[in-house]
């Protein structure tokens, strides 16, 4: 056999490798192959592979374990149980960037599953070898090291402060001045993460200068990355008045509401929740972002868009409101009661129904003039429908429940409340008559109407407990008006009549 011969053998050897591994991979993207890869011990035959002499088939050989764990959280554990992850991480500190690249995608890919997954990335070293990636020279090294850094943070306080621990935030920071965008985005997006469990991790972040950082890319042409900006700053403002002030100091406002127009619905949506998380704080928070006309921004917003990412616009104009009645006010001078109401019929999803119908209790709870415009809309009708809606969620039901009744408590405006005498169940009803008995004993005009319109001839039919609220309140209605009105309209009185008629004698 001659030396050429004997080379050959190698080169075929090297040449199965390479096929094996590009084939496992290309087979790996697929999900009806995985069962089959699984139960042919796919695993065990590429970890050694991740030592293989040749570069390529190193580098290919992870990015099938990366397909592979990504897959599903069973192979992901499958993988660390074969305790690869070791080898992984320390491959992070090879010259090869692809190689670099494809054991970042891999511990990503582990990493995303769950905490647990997470954490034992984090317990074989895998935090401290991504932050030392950061630190590459090649933009695309950096991006695989910050987005998994990302996916490890994103499940919990602990997680993200291992992050925080390991070096990451000043590195991750220096990213968002890198000019690739890419790198830009998935740095914004792994401080979000690390942001949004705890008001010390955001702290952490903002006192790098983040928030400084991340207020200049906020109308960059790039619409995933001012999704991901806006998103951070949400996460950032959403711990407390003291963060949600330092984002609102860094201009970001009204600058910012030229996003409720763009094109991409996440860009709107997340500029619409960052307005959310500010104005819940405060009312002087509040004010600020109606002074700079985020209200007429979030009310077109609800009008432009449909389904969950409503969501954030109905709870910004339900947490202004929550404020003060002034601010109330500017939500229905902002035509926000009319949105809400279009919110209510149109949304078949219980929880955006649920935000609506809180948000509606916000405003209507202030003082009757609030109150009046909330009932003129036909909304009472509406949310007690779904209160006793029986396939309405048990959240929407409560929702329902407390924005009728904060709205009734300050209803003066009886035509609104009558129609709610027929429908409502007893612990709704007693609000209702409540507000009857304050307002007929000082309104004559309202008194007659009450007679006219039936109103007092149903209060009569009121099955009310001896001694309770309810019975309490239609003894005050019936001492408005002289007994012979209360006795004629009460149940039975027409039979009285006719037998007091038969026994009458004529002289």
């Amino acid at each position: 056999m001659t030396q050429r011969q004997v080379l050959q053998v190698f080169e075929q050897y090297q040449k199965a490798r390479m096929q094996f591994v590009q084939t496992v991979a290309e087979l790996s993207t697929r999900p009806q192959h995985i069962e089959t890869l699984q139960s042919a011990g796919v695993m065990s035959l590429l970890q050694p592979l991740l030592f293989d002499a040749v570069p390529a088939v190193q580098q290919t050989t992870a990015l099938a374990l990366g397909r592979l764990a990504n897959h599903s959280d069973g192979l992901a554990e499958a993988l660390v149980k074969g305790e690869i992850l070791p080898q992984l991480v320390s491959s992070l500190d090879s010259n090869n960037r692809f190689y670099k690249k494809a054991a970042a995608f891999v511990l990503r890919a582990v990493a995303k599953h769950s905490a647990g997954l997470a954490q034992a990335v984090v317990a074989r070293g895998g935090a401290d070898a991504l932050v030392l990636t950061l630190e590459d020279l090649d933009p695309g090294v950096k991006e695989a090291a910050a987005w998994a850094l990302g996916f490890i943070a994103r499940h919990n306080a602990q997680l993200s402060q291992a992050v925080v621990d390991a070096g990451a935030v000043p590195l991750l920071l220096l990213c968002l001045q890198d000019p690739e965008v890419a790198l830009k985005r998935v740095a914004a997006s792994t401080l979000g993460d690390i942001c949004k469990h705890s008001p010390e991790l955001a702290h952490t972040v903002v006192d790098g200068g983040a928030i400084a950082n991340l207020a200049q890319m906020i109308l960059n042409p790039d619409a995933k990355l001012k999704r991901q900006v806006l998103s951070a700053l949400s996460q950032i403002s959403k711990h407390s008045v003291s963060l949600a002030e330092m984002v609102v100091e860094a201009d970001i406002f009204p600058l910012a509401l030229a996003c409720t127009r763009d094109p991409d619905e996440y860009v709107k949506k997340n500029v619409t929740t960052l307005m959310r998380e500010v104005v819940k704080h405060s009312p002087e928070l509040a004010q600020l972002i109606v002074n700079c006309g985020g209200l007429a921004a979030v009310v077109d917003y609800l009008g432009d868009c449909r389904g969950n990412v409503r969501l954030p616009g109905i709870m910004m104009l339900g947490y202004v409101a929550a404020q003060t009645e002034n601010l109330a006010m500017a939500v229905i001078v902002s035509k926000g009661v009319s949105q809400l109401a279009l919110c209510l019929s149109e949304e078949p999803e219980d929880h955006v129904k649920a935000a609506t119908a809180w948000a509606l209790g916000q405003i209507g709870r202030h003082t009757p003039e609030h109150a009046r415009v909330v009932g003129t809309a036909n909304l009472l009708p509406r949310l007690l429908q779904l209160y006793l809606d029986a396939g309405s969620s048990e959240d929407l039901q409560v929702k329902c429940k407390k924005a009728l009744k904060s709205i009734l408590q300050k209803s003066t405006h009886l035509p609104l409340l009558e129609p709610l005498l027929y429908d409502a169940p007893s612990n709704i009803l007693k609000h209702v008559v409540c507000q009857f008995s304050k307002v007929l004993p000082h309104d004559s005009k309202a008194r007659r109407l009450f007679v006219t319109s039936g109103g007092l001839k149903k209060v009569q039919e009121i099955q009310a407990e001896p001694g309770s609220e309810l019975q309490e309140y239609i003894s005050s209605i019936n001492n408005c008006y002289p007994e012979e009105i209360v006795r004629y309209y009460s149940p039975g009185y027409s039979e009285v009549l006719l037998e007091r008629m038969e026994k009458y004698q004529p002289a």
